[in-house]
């Protein structure tokens, strides 16, 4: 874990011919928080509490699962249309002990909603928390922090050491950290405390993520997280006894529990 988060997953970049298109089946989550966040294409999701929404590049959908949710994210009929392509990250952000069983909720934050950083060659979109003294309005539970940040060559950017824990996963380009190259797809984890310089070696865009460690251990299996290994049990047999809530408008098909 880098603070809260715990899972990590690169979404393509992928090409889908006329057609054909991303289909996740409606699946549970509990004790988590998805956040959604896309550099091309789109994702249509929809969950048990009634949501439905396109999420565009440069949107933020943040899904709190809380004591139990279950959400699907599809290709919209429309893109299917014609090939479309997908490229994005979405994380889990685990929730402190005292929320894990929290209400579950949705929020969608526009593009145009989520601070802007520019200085020169340096571009910082700030998709959660508090980063270089702008916040943005994507719902927290605890210390963290979250951003896309696009560098020319020869910028520069100061990775704040304020925060216990903080890490940057490359997208593309070439980056040079204390003398070390760095190319695309890569996570790097910073010591607390290290001064951390980015230098752009190319065009090259990254993300920074990280915050406060967790108030302690957590488990995760399959699409839950817990700080007990007797709750995701529970949710493991809720799930195959079809006592999750189902998705409207995609109540026909479902994941099942891995065997």
């Amino acid at each position: 874990m880098v603070g809260p988060f715990i899972f990590f997953d690169q979404i393509g970049p992928a090409e889908f011919i006329t057609g054909h298109g991303l289909d996740v089946r409606p699946h549970p989550h509990i004790g988590l928080a998805t956040v959604t966040y896309l550099y091309e294409g789109e994702i249509f999701h929809r969950d048990s509490l009634g949501s439905s929404q396109a999420i565009r590049p440069g949107d933020v959908n943040w899904m709190t699962a809380g004591r139990g949710i279950v959400h699907s994210e599809r290709t919209a009929p429309g893109i299917r249309l014609a090939s479309s392509k997908l490229f994005g990250i979405q994380t889990w952000v685990a929730l402190p002990k005292e929320q894990e069983e929290t209400a579950p909720a949705f929020t969608h934050i526009d593009k145009a909603d989520l601070p802007v950083l520019s200085d020169g060659g340096t571009n910082v979109r700030v998709i959660i928390g508090e980063l270089f003294g702008e916040r943005a309005a994507t719902p927290t539970y605890s210390d963290t922090f979250y951003a896309d940040v696009s560098l020319e060559p020869g910028a520069q950017l100061p990775i704040d050491a304020g925060y216990e824990e903080r890490a940057i996963y490359t997208l593309s380009g070439e980056i040079e950290i204390s003398g070390e190259m760095f190319g695309p797809g890569q996570l790097l984890v910073f010591k607390s405390g290290d001064n951390v310089r980015v230098n752009a070696m190319t065009p090259a865009r990254f993300q920074l993520l990280g915050g406060e460690p967790m108030d302690g251990r957590r488990y995760i299996w399959w699409n839950f997280v817990s700080s007990s290994k007797e709750r995701i049990e529970q949710a493991k047999a809720e799930w195959a006894a079809g006592k999750f809530d189902i998705v409207p408008g995609d109540e026909e098909d479902l994941i099942p529990l891995p065997e």
